[in-house]
């Protein structure tokens, strides 16, 4: 089934709407589960929304 993009959706475009990751770092707790860390996406700081883009209006003569 394919699958269909959205513009008028205001998901990241950086992550995807998928803003928080865990990542292993290979390492090991003592009851044997792993170490991760959870990074977050620098672009949307973690919501997995984009903000609008501001529009600039010019006023004058």
């Amino acid at each position: 089934m394919p699958q269909h993009t959205h513009a008028h959706t205001s998901r990241c475009p950086a992550c995807d709407g998928f803003p928080v990751a865990s990542i292993t770092t290979g390492a090991r707790h003592r009851d044997g589960s792993r170490v991760t860390i959870r990074v977050t996406c620098p672009a949307c700081k973690g919501t997995g929304n984009a903000t609008p883009a501001r529009t600039v209006a010019t006023a004058g003569k």
